[in-house]
């Protein structure tokens, strides 16, 4: 019993002990509590914003001292480290409600930098003080301007659609159109897409002609309700919203990084109608990616009791997730974040979200042009990591989704014309490799004129990556061919996203223009260079690419390569050029003869020109009398040098000195293995490798190291009789043995 009431008088004392701590704790707080209220009322800030809020309509302007100072404290905390949700409400309030008159609104507008977020209700409340109609012009375009570069940092997004059509009636003002488009292309969903006002957009586009932002906003809503908007929509169209200078950008930026937090958006977003007259120098590089914040931070209840309740894209985390919740995906404010992740990228590939892609095209196309076209203070020059990052970025998006973007290709077209051939080489070779099919008649003004210059200007290794880059664009355009063209030929998409289309013998065209453009780039780029090995074996590889066109890409199409790449090939002193040349020489006859074979069995073969057929048949005879018959200096031979000459050269034999034996690529291996079949011999006799035994052995010595084109070649072009001559028979006649007759398989005649 003792014990029971020593245990409730040490309970009774702890309790008193913790009540105590309470009040104290209390009172502590209460006083910290009013001491910042009290910092508050003295704080010069925020009786500044107390008089914003708390001035009497009527209150004259022109010298009042103290609207003046309370203004500059504002502007100074605006400028420094941004203004709070409440003081961007007051201030905006006070501006939109010409409290004081117009005089001071354009001043107020220009200090409204957000140090995090803006309130949406402060923002429809200025919307609808537009109504009034008492606004001078100037403090309407100029609050657009302002709603346009936050709109990435309103804190929600549901109240604005829901004054949609309010905010559609403003499209009959000519001052306010271009924003009020801008405005709309950003909140625009499917549901808001209707007839009348569809038909007020063309009413508009009657009066002020086909303007951009008229056509850019039909063009979403006919990508929503195609069935509403008969209109043709151009496929490429310039930029609908003007790159404009907004006064906020560079401002916003610096607050931004002051707070040490990124900014919410690309700032560049913010189209606004500049002056003719104004620069376009941007202040700021910004390439890096936005973050992946959802349209709605703040959503009401009422859409989270919805049945079809919206899934924000950086709540999915897996894969799994992105199937469960594929048709209620809620895309981000900024379309830009899609590229920083693989799950939005997935999405876009699955979906083929249209509307999704038009708003990606849009802010790519403005942010290449801003950073890379439009800046005059050195641009990537002034930021290189950076802007390595965002293309190395970009180019990992195309590989992911297969294919390029519209607006980074429009880019590419105007970027030749300015590049100097060295600047983030890699990339811009990158994203030059995959742009789609050219038509013909384009291709040279777009492509060809400036990638000519850069060529004939550039170093050694330029001209590799780019014959290297047209060689990948090539490739993409054949694989596209084979894996999207329609059955019947006749008619074929460019891609997906695109209502662009071309025909086969369209397509055809341009693949023929591209590769007599490498060719022409090849044959002058090798005289230059001194037909430098390096060099060679790009060309070399575009032509593997150029010979099997037909077999394995399915395009009726056969191209040989110009005199100016097969004799450099032919002549080089380092095999692995001979022996590709002749691996291509074979793959050319094996598709000519399938395209002839096809042609006479079937009805769907191709006519090949007899031009064709000439060339390749010229081509093989030479190679076939140089490298096996040791007879160069035959009568059809295109490289004829005068008797005279050739005798005064001082070179025994010279009609031979290009077989396979004495050609400068193989005669190291010659000797190597004239060493190895006649180890005593103390004279080297390199013409006794040619009887029928020892021809044989060195046939398959060469074959051996490695050769398989030059073996391809030979057993496929050279006469089976003559190459086993030798085996197991040594009384092989005359008529047989090797430079006595171009023994050479039947040449492909058209």
């Amino acid at each position: 019993m003792a014990t029971q009431l020593n245990l409730s008088d040490s309970d009774s004392s702890d309790l008193s002990d913790q009540s105590v701590f309470t009040r104290r704790s209390n009172r502590s707080l209460r006083i910290a509590e009013q001491e910042r209220r009290k910092k508050e009322e003295e704080d010069p800030f925020v009786l500044a914003l107390k008089y914003f809020s708390e001035v009497e309509a009527g209150t004259p302007a022109t010298g009042n001292d103290e609207l003046e100072n309370n203004l500059v404290r504002v502007e100074k905390v605006a400028f420094s480290r941004g203004l709070s949700p409440e003081a961007i409400s007051v201030m905006l309030d006070f501006a939109m409600s010409l409290r004081m008159g117009s005089s001071p609104c354009a001043r107020v507008l220009k200090c409204l930098l957000p140090a995090s977020v803006v309130p949406q209700e402060a923002v429809v409340r200025a919307i609808v003080w537009l109504t009034v109609r008492k606004l001078p012009i100037s403090t309407q375009v100029l609050f657009m301007k302002w709603v346009l570069t936050v709109f990435d940092m309103i804190d929600a997004k549901d109240k604005l659609r829901a004054i949609y059509g309010f905010i559609f009636s403003f499209v009959t003002d000519e001052n306010l159109c271009p924003f009020i488009c801008h405005l709309l292309y950003l909140l625009t969903r499917k549901e808001n897409v209707r007839v009348f006002r569809v038909r007020k957009l063309l009413e508009q586009q009657s009066k002020l002609g086909r303007q951009p932002y008229l056509l850019y906003l039909l063009s979403l809503y006919k990508v929503f309700c195609p069935e509403l908007v008969t209109l043709s929509i151009p496929s490429r169209m310039k930029s609908g919203f003007k790159n404009h200078i907004s006064p906020w950008k560079s401002a916003l930026i610096a607050v931004q990084k002051r707070n040490d937090m990124q900014v919410a958006s690309s700032i560049s977003l913010a189209f606004a109608v500049r002056d003719k007259t104004a620069s376009r120098k941007r202040k700021h590089a910004h390439l890096d990616l936005p973050s992946l914040n959802p349209v709605t931070i703040k959503e009401p209840q009422a859409a989270q009791s919805s049945s079809r309740k919206l899934v924000p894209m950086q709540q999915i985390q897996s894969f799994a997730q992105l199937l469960q919740n594929m048709h209620r995906i809620e895309l981000p404010a900024q379309m830009g974040s899609l590229l920083g992740s693989s799950l939005a990228l997935q999405y876009l590939d699955c979906v083929q979200d249209e509307s999704a892609l038009l708003r990606l095209n849009f802010w790519l196309g403005y942010t290449l042009h801003e950073e890379f076209l439009f800046c005059s203070d050195g641009g990537a020059n002034k930021n290189p990591e950076e802007a390595l990052q965002f293309l190395n970025r970009l180019l990992s998006v195309q590989h992911f989704l297969q294919e390029g973007f519209n607006s980074s290709d429009a880019f590419m077209y105007k970027f030749l014309n300015v590049w100097d051939g060295s600047l983030l080489r890699p990339q811009i070779l990158g994203l030059l490799s995959n742009i789609p099919v050219i038509p013909s008649s384009q291709i040279k003004t777009l492509l060809f004129d400036p990638l000519m210059q850069l060529f004939f200007t550039s170093s050694l290794f330029f001209k590799c990556g780019l014959i290297e880059c047209l060689n990948h664009m090539l490739l993409k355009w054949l694989t596209w061919h084979s894996a999207y063209a329609l059955e019947d030929d006749l008619d074929i998409s460019l891609n997906s996203h695109t209502s662009i289309n071309i025909t086969l013998s369209g397509f055809k065209d341009s693949v023929m223009e591209l590769v007599h453009f490498v060719g022409r780039l090849a044959s002058v780029g090798l005289q230059l260079e001194d037909c430098h090995s390096l060099l060679l074996s790009f060309i070399l590889d575009f032509y593997e690419t150029v010979c099997d066109t037909f077999l394995k890409f399915g395009l009726p199409l056969v191209v040989m390569p110009p005199p100016g790449v097969f004799y450099p090939a032919f002549f080089a002193a380092d095999p692995v050029s001979v022996d590709r040349l002749a691996f291509i020489m074979h793959r050319y006859k094996v598709n000519l003869t399938s395209a002839k074979r096809q042609e006479k069995v079937t009805e769907q073969g191709f006519h090949i020109s007899r031009q064709t057929f000439r060339e390749f048949n010229r081509y093989q005879v030479f190679l076939v009398n140089c490298l096996w018959n040791s007879n160069m200096c035959y009568p059809e031979a295109d490289v004829r040098l005068s008797d005279e000459l050739l005798a005064k050269s001082g070179v025994p034999q010279f009609s031979t000195r290009f077989d396979l034996i004495h050609h400068p690529a193989f005669v190291s291996y010659a000797l190597d293995f004239h060493h190895k079949c006649w180890p005593g011999r103390k004279d080297t006799d390199l013409n006794s490798i040619k009887q029928s035994k020892p021809w044989n052995w060195y046939l398959e010595y060469l074959f051996t190291q490695g050769f398989d084109g030059l073996k391809d070649f030979v057993q496929n072009s050279i006469n089976q009789r003559v190459m086993m001559a030798g085996d197991g028979c040594d009384n092989v006649t005359q008529s047989q043995k090797l430079g006595s007759a171009p023994h050479i398989k039947q040449p492909l005649l058209s």
